[in-house]
Formats: structure tokens, sequence, C-alpha cells
């Protein structure tokens, strides 16, 4: 039986979707999938969704507005949970030139192009607060038309504590002027500046970065890149142990080209999320599944770097990890579009369609730490 509660009066009503994906249930296969079904909404939040007949029951919606959503599938914003939103130009150049198997950064140099993150660092550094702004502004205003509703924006294409602070202000302006909601997260521990030893930049990382962005309380997580050639495990710990002193949760880029015990630093931390996961070995898998860290993957990366290890991310899911599909948008990964990254992930990785649009709803909120998103289900209001 139907338990009566018209004495709640929604805002609105979207009425006879043809299909409503809830993303409700344990399982990544599991998607609630509601056919002629109803949401009901009251100040922002999710009060009721059911058939049209079981809403109209329910509640009392004479002085509700109405959507009708005939024909139509609603389901959850897409949660984009690993991006580098704020950055300057493109790298088209070094692109081009690779697609012709010009790929070493000796002959790209010898042609006069500059390549690599550096290449971007140097194009988002010392560009006014202004134009970053703007042209991030028209990248995540078309992810929103793209159905993404939230937004994870590193820093890391700055290397010097005020570019980096000046990135993830920029972030916060785009939190605050889109209809799009973007999280920062601090990666001041993305490469190297140029200037400074290893050492001296990690000292800068944890004694200077780390407590300025934490001053201006502009960042919830703090990121490293775990690679060879990047941040050891090591490295990499003390410098996400800093960023939790000042209230930064940890995320970690690991294994991405090495496997060098990033994925295990994540299991050990139970980290809110360990992206890229190429190298993962089986046994580090089932730690992090243990753990529930979730894992990120990025298949339209793989995609557009030709990644020498596309790996075959199903184990993950059949070893019971939560994963996150994100569209990793940088100049090296420039897409907008989570529609083309659940595509790439059920023909690379041979997700099923219901297990892609899960990671990129609900699995992004896990990866953000995020309990009010990535599923639509009746909330309770005050």
């Amino acid at each position: 039986m139907v338990e009566n509660e018209r004495g709640i009066k929604p805002d609105l009503i979207i009425r006879n979707a043809a299909e409503v994906i809830t993303c409700t249930g344990e399982r990544m296969e599991d998607i609630g999938l509601l056919t002629n079904a109803s949401i009901a909404i009251k100040e922002g939040k999710i009060v009721g969704v059911g058939s049209n007949e079981e809403i109209s029951i329910r509640f009392n919606s004479e002085e509700a507005d109405t959507i009708d959503a005939n024909g139509k599938v609603v389901a959850p914003g897409f949660i984009d949970s690993h991006t580098h939103l704020v950055f300057y130009g493109t790298r088209v150049e070094e692109y081009c030139a690779k697609l012709t198997g010009k790929n070493d950064l000796e002959t790209l140099k010898k042609l006069g192009i500059a390549a690599g993150p550096n290449r971007t660092v140097e194009l988002t550094r010392n560009r006014p607060q202004e134009e970053l702004f703007e042209q991030s502004k028209k990248r995540l205003m078309t992810m929103l038309d793209y159905g993404i509703t939230t937004v994870e924006s590193k820093s890391g294409y700055g290397l010097t504590t005020e570019s980096e602070i000046k990135i993830l202000e920029v972030s916060r302006r785009l939190n605050e002027e889109t209809p799009l909601d973007v999280l920062n997260t601090f990666l001041g521990a993305h490469g190297f500046p140029e200037n400074l030893t290893k050492a001296e930049y990690l000292d800068v990382i944890i004694n200077e970065m780390i407590p300025q962005v934490a001053e201006r309380n502009l960042a919830e997580f703090c990121d490293v890149w775990c690679d060879e050639g990047y941040f050891t495990s090591k490295e990499s710990e003390l410098i996400l142990k800093a960023g939790m002193q000042y209230g930064m949760k940890p995320k970690i880029h690991a294994d991405a080209y090495s496997y060098i015990g990033g994925t295990d630093l994540a299991a050990e931390m139970k980290m809110v999320s360990v992206d890229h996961l190429n190298y993962t070995p089986v046994e580090v898998m089932e730690k992090l599944a243990e753990a529930k860290v979730t894992g990120v993957l990025m298949p339209s990366l793989d995609f557009a770097v030709g990644h020498k290890r596309p790996f075959e991310a199903r184990k993950m899911l059949d070893l019971g990890m939560s994963i996150a599909l994100a569209t990793d948008l940088c100049p090296a990964s420039y897409t907008q579009s989570m529609q083309f990254v659940i595509v790439l992930a059920c023909k690379l990785y041979q997700f099923s369609v219901e297990e892609a649009i899960k990671a990129a709803t609900y699995g992004g909120a896990r990866a953000l730490d995020l309990e009010d998103r990535g599923v639509i289900q009746g909330r309770e209001t005050s």
C-alpha cells in the first residue's frame, strides 16, 4: 500500500518520464531503472520518485510547477571527479605532430614545438586571472551542455605558490558564478618547476603552498602525482599528510605509467580516491576494494595519448572496487563530454552500459566524498 503524503506540497514535479535512472542499489550494475515515472521536488530536494500514479497519490501537487518529460530520460547529473579545468591555451601542435609519429621530445624540440605539461605551465602561469576565468568558463559551460553538473578542478599548472593560488581562486569563482558545483583540489605536486630541485620544491609545497592554500580556504582535497619521474610513495605521503593537517582530504594520481607504491599508500591511508591505475596489480586492487577507496578511471586520456597500457579495468569491478569515470579534461585529454567517456569505458574497459552510467554519476560522487548527489531518490525535508 502506498503511504499517503499529501501534506507535502512539492515545488516541482517532473511527470511522465519514459525512463528514470535512479542509480540506486549497492552493485555497480544496479541503475534502478523506472519506466513511466515521476519525480517530486521541494525546496531543491527530491522528496519522491515512483510511478506516475504513485507520485500523484503521495503528494499534493495542485500548486506545483510541472515539467512534462514524456518520451525523455531523467538521470542524475554527471559528476566529473578528475579534471584540470583551469589552464590557458592548447597543445594542438604537439598533438598533430604525434599523430605522424613524431613522439619524442627531442624531435618536437627540433621542429620548434614546445610539448608536455610544462608547456601548459608556461602558457598558464603568467596569464591574468580574468583570461583564465573566461577561457575556463567556456569549457565549464560546455560540460553543462553535456549533462555534467559537478566538477572537480585541480591546480597544478602553476608550480609556484602565487600561480597555484591564482588557479584555485579562478576555480572558486567558477563555482560562485556558474550553475555548476566546482570543488577544488590542490595539486601543486603535479610536476617540478625548472628553477628548483625536487627537495627544494617539496619544501615549498609542504611549508608554503599548503599553509597558504588552507589559510584562504581554497581547496577541499590535496592531490599528488605518484609515478616514476614524479613523486615517490614516501614523498607523496609527506605531502598528503601535510594537507590532512590543514583539513584537505587526500587523493592521488597513481600507477598511470608505473607501479611504485602509490596505490598501496591509497589503501593504507583510505584515501577518498586513487586515479589512473593503469599498472595496478590485482593484489592491490583487492586492497583498494577492502579499504573502500574509489578508483577514478579516464579512458579518454588513454585514447587521446595512445596509452601503452589501456588496461582492462573489468577486473576492478569484478573484485568489488567502487569505480568512477572522469574526463581528465586537460590539454592532453581535451574532452568535455561524459557521454564520450562512457562509450570508451564500454569499448576499452569492457564495462556494461549500466556500470559506465553508474560510474559517471554515483561513482563520481563517491570519488568526491559527496552523499547528496549521484542518485535520484527521495530525501527527508525539514
